[in-house]
């Protein structure tokens, strides 16, 4: 399995793709974070690559795992990222 590609060889290659300057390309990515970030809690969507959303967890029980007791683990608020089919399809191939 390969390396993933860090920031700098991120913004390296979509500058490259693009015609853009390495500046331009950290501050469209930069960018384009934040936006996520601001936007996240109406539910962000990167269409293609799929969306951000916020999901309410309800409150459950656990288990601690070095002693087994039970545990109450509280209701809380979770980013996801839930992949759009296209991605899927494109990464994993078509069903049959």
């Amino acid at each position: 399995m390969g390396n993933a590609l860090t920031k700098s060889q991120t913004i390296s290659w979509l500058a490259d793709k693009n015609e853009m300057t390495k500046k331009q390309a950290a501050d469209f990515v930069d960018s384009l974070a934040a936006l996520a970030y601001k936007e996240a809690k109406n539910c962000f969507t990167l269409p293609g690559l799929g969306k951000l959303v916020l999901v309410n967890r309800k409150a459950r029980m656990g288990r601690n795992p070095q002693t087994g007791e039970p545990i109450k683990i509280p209701a809380k608020r979770v980013v996801k990222f839930r992949v759009a089919k296209a991605a899927k399809d494109s990464i994993l191939g078509k069903k049959k």
